[in-house]
Parts: structure tokens; C-alpha cells; sequence
């Protein structure tokens, strides 16, 4: 008999059930969180150089240390702008509300051989073969951390990430308002480690016990619904029905202006991202793209009801 197991604890209360269902990027390296995934990326290839667009959170900037790092603007059609890439440089495609197909991204891997995907608002997209690829658990499931990374690098010993102190808002938000926890969210959005770390025990846990089908058909309807009411409104070029949708990223001109009306409807609707609103001029696609995106919640917890009353704020709010 192991060590291990002669000084296991046996009895006592019970914790959390333990979960053994299948789990969605179960092949990939499971972390504590993207950003990790990014600065493991950065340490076991040895980059240097990177791209990133101008339009994304700070945190991804936070993660590149040890690397010089490079800003190209995005487009209205939230695909790179125009860029000047050295061959040392690795270019960070950020895959926008899952815009981007499997063959675009196969496109940019053969010019850009350098890639790194982001897939933080894709979960359900598969990685295209050969390309560094990274995924965020939190912005899809009710879990408090946690990344995956697909990589051909040598994943080296990490130490374990532990999730017990930050699923507070996670666990009060199943019963009580968001109000009441959105301190303590974006608190643990801000606080979540750079550094990589093995996923958590309880994260990996929770993964285990999620019905990644029913997630995925209720994001997709959500978005159908959300997309055949409001398209005609939308100045997004939208190419992609998103299987599986992060959310429905509905763009106006006084974009700004309904969000503040929605949240004080009830209906919360995040900006991606403020920082930009320092960092890019307001002249710029980026300073635009932040201020007039809404990215309208269709996400699981939802159906048919819910869309109704998110289409019904909006075209009262036109």
C-alpha cells in the first residue's frame, strides 16, 4: 500500500460530489486559466515577438511579459487590419464571437505560420490541427477559472491551482441576485494568476458534470432568436451563425447609451473592453467596437422567454 494511501483521510463530512462525465477539450492542457495557457505559450516557445489587436483586454498584455509586444488594428469586420509582421513575430488572432470559421483560421495559420488562436468566445469550435489554440472556461460555464491549450510544446510540471476561495459569486449567484456578487466577479476576473497552473480540482470537477450538448443547442437557438429579430438593426457584418454562441453581438451607433438603459432594465450587458477606451483614440475602429458593441446574454440559462424580453428593451429602446 502506498504512502499516499496510509495517510489518506477516510470519513468525516462529505465535500463536493465527484463527477466522471465527458468533458469538452478533455486532449487539451487543462489550466487554471487562459491567460496561464498564453504565458506557458510565451515560456516553452520561447516567443519573443508578438502581435496583439487593439481591441482586447489588458490581461492578454499582462500575459505576454518576457516578450516585445506589437499592436495591429481590427477592422469593422473584426478581422486583422493591416499588418507588418517580421518572421520572428507570432501574430494573436483573436477569434471574435466566433466569427471565425475553421477555414479562415487553417488561412491565417498558412500565411501567418507564427499563430496563435484565441478562442476564449468559441468554446464549442474545435482547434484546427498544428495551431497554438486557446479557450477560457468562465465566459461559457458556471465555473470561477479555468483554460485549455492545444500545443504541440512540452507542457512542463505545473503546480496545482486551487478554486475553493473564489467560488463565492459563483455558488451566490445560484441564489441571490448578480447584483449582490458583481464586485466579487470582477474582483476574480482582475485577480485570476498569469502565471500557468494546472486546472483546479473543482474546476476539472465541475467540467465533468456539464451536459455540453444542451449548453451548446441552448446558445445556438438563443443566438438564431436573438439574430432573426435584430439583424436588420445590426451594423456588424455578421458572416457566422455561431454554433454554441458566446453572445449576440449586436452593434449600434448609440450603442453606449442602450446598454445604460438595458442594465437599468435589468438586463446586464458587459463592455468589451474599457481599457480600450484609454489605449485606442476614439477616432479608432477599436475605440468604436468597444463603445457600440452590446453583447446580448443568450446563453444557456435562457430560452425562448428571456430572448423575447432582451428583443422586446431593445426595439423599445431604437
Amino acid at each position: 500500500m502506498s504512502d499516499r494511501a496510509l495517510h489518506c483521510e477516510i470519513g468525516g463530512y462529505l465535500e463536493l460530489e465527484r463527477f466522471t462525465g465527458p468533458m469538452l477539450h478533455e486532449e487539451a492542457a487543462a489550466l487554471s486559466s487562459g491567460r496561464g495557457g498564453l504565458s506557458l505559450l510565451i515560456r516553452q516557445k520561447q516567443i519573443r515577438k508578438i502581435a496583439l489587436p487593439d481591441y482586447l483586454c489588458d490581461v492578454v498584455r499582462a500575459a505576454c511579459e518576457g516578450a516585445e509586444v506589437s499592436i495591429y488594428p481590427i477592422g469593422a469586420d473584426l478581422k486583422p487590419g493591416e499588418l507588418h509582421l517580421d518572421d520572428e513575430t507570432w501574430l494573436y488572432l483573436v477569434n471574435y464571437f466566433g466569427q471565425l470559421s475553421g477555414e479562415e483560421i487553417r488561412e491565417w495559420g498558412e500565411r501567418h505560420p507564427r499563430l496563435i488562436v484565441d478562442n476564449a468566445q468559441a468554446y464549442f469550435d474545435l482547434p484546427v490541427p498544428g495551431i497554438d489554440t486557446i479557450y477560457t472556461c468562465r465566459k461559457f460555464l458556471g465555473v470561477a477559472d479555468g483554460g485549455f491549450l492545444y500545443t504541440d510544446a512540452a507542457i512542463p510540471e505545473l503546480p496545482e491551482d486551487e478554486s475553493h476561495g473564489r467560488m463565492g459569486f459563483v455558488l451566490g449567484r445560484f441564489e441571490r441576485p448578480a447584483e449582490e456578487y458583481y464586485a466579487e466577479a470582477a474582483k476574480n476576473n482582475d485577480t485570476l494568476p498569469t502565471e500557468a497552473r494546472r486546472m483546479s480540482p473543482i474546476t476539472r470537477n465541475l467540467l465533468h458534470a456539464v451536459d455540453y450538448d444542451r449548453v451548446k443547442i441552448a446558445r445556438t437557438e438563443n443566438f438564431r432568436i436573438l439574430h432573426g429579430a435584430l439583424g436588420e438593426f445590426n451594423l456588424l457584418p455578421l458572416l457566422r451563425e455561431t454554433e454554441g454562441a458566446y453572445a449576440y453581438p449586436l452593434m449600434l451607433e448609440n450603442g453606449a447609451e442602450i446598454r445604460r438603459k438595458l442594465i437599468g432594465q435589468r438586463i446586464f450587458v458587459p463592455r468589451l473592453w474599457p481599457n480600450v477606451l484609454q489605449e485606442q483614440p476614439a477616432d479608432s475602429t477599436a475605440y468604436r467596437l468597444t463603445e457600440q458593441i452590446l453583447p446580448l446574454p443568450c446563453d444557456q440559462r435562457y430560452g425562448r422567454e428571456e430572448m423575447d424580453r432582451i428583443i422586446q428593451a431593445v426595439t423599445g429602446l431604437l
